[in-house]
């Protein structure tokens, strides 16, 4: 399948790496307003073809899209230093609206993945974009959303229990942002509750411990933008997973941003990050999950943030 990319930053390159590392696609097409930064992103990434997945990579233009089944968008102003998500919602805006036709003139069956920040807004943005000027079917718009969160809070929970994050699961919710939610309540190991398998090992997830993994995760971009400017690894091989979900049609449960006024009207217009399950078509269904009291007044609250911040939005 031919992936497109749009956008060829950090993050952008660092998406098409990934597809290239883990074998994702046939052939990656890398967009970008600087022609030149995509040119060259693209025969250095095709440089380590031979070490990896022998995919065709390329720069083009828009029309070059033609026949991608899924197209990547990683373009937009960068975050700052000490600027929240939300706070690009203004400068990232005005890219979209002119963005987003022009990729479904020329790819108007393409699977759109969202990486910009604000991505929860942008996602709800380029799916509003996307059913006035194309009648686009919102399950095949999808913003990267929590998928990174999650990989972060899996990780920090490996590490304290000693095991692999593959043998974790647990997930964030809401807000990829500031007001995210880790979903502790539900959290297990193997098919062990969290509870169980901390006693079991002897590493019991104490407060000081769930204050620590939380930090861990909900301030990682801003530990990260400061230490080298954006973060890039984490998120680009995010978006390779979720390619290669929809590629191998896996019918996989993936955390990521999708409109969720259906399923909780009492929010709004919103989109934000749930259990979502992938396969070729995009989103078959989002989950629900349990929460106790704490968790749905926070998951409350961080929908509201963003329904707030798309309320502000003029479509």
């Amino acid at each position: 399948m031919k992936i497109g990319i749009i956008g060829c930053g950090q993050v952008g390159a660092a998406s098409a790496y990934a597809c290239v590392l883990r074998g994702v696609g046939t052939e990656l097409v890398l967009v970008d307003k600087n022609n030149d930064l995509a040119v060259a992103q693209a025969e250095d990434i095709l440089h380590a073809t031979p070490f990896a997945a022998p995919l065709s990579v390329k720069a083009g233009q828009y029309s070059d899209l033609a026949g991608a089944g899924i197209v990547m968008i990683a373009a937009g102003a960068a975050q700052k230093d000490g600027e929240t998500r939300l706070d690009l919602l203004k400068r990232n805006a005005d890219i979209f609206s002119d963005m987003i036709p022009q990729i479904l003139k020329f790819a108007p069956d393409a699977i759109l993945l969202i990486a910009s920040n604000p991505v929860d807004v942008m996602t709800y943005m380029v799916s509003a974009i996307a059913r006035k000027s194309h009648h686009a079917y919102p399950e095949r718009i999808i913003g990267s959303g929590t998928i990174l969160d999650t990989a972060r809070f899996r990780s920090l929970l490996g590490q304290h229990l000693g095991v692999s994050s593959h043998s974790i699961h647990a997930n964030v919710i809401g807000e990829h942002g500031d007001s995210e939610v880790l979903h502790w309540s539900e959290a297990t190991v193997g098919n062990l509750s969290l509870e169980s398998f901390a006693s079991q090992v002897g590493l019991p997830v104490t407060q000081t411990i769930r204050d620590q993994i939380d930090e861990g995760v909900r301030r990682a971009a801003y530990r990260i933008i400061k230490g080298k400017g954006a973060t890039w690894f984490g998120i680009g091989a995010g978006m390779a997973r979720l390619a290669q979900a929809i590629i191998g049609d896996e019918n996989t449960v993936i955390t990521c941003s999708a409109n969720a006024q259906d399923l909780y009207p009492q929010m709004g217009a919103v989109s934000l990050s749930l259990p979502r399950i992938i396969n070729k078509t995009g989103i078959v269904q989002t989950l629900c999950p349990e929460l106790d009291e704490g968790e749905t007044a926070a998951f409350l609250r961080s929908a509201g943030i963003l329904s707030d911040a798309i309320s502000g939005i003029d479509l």
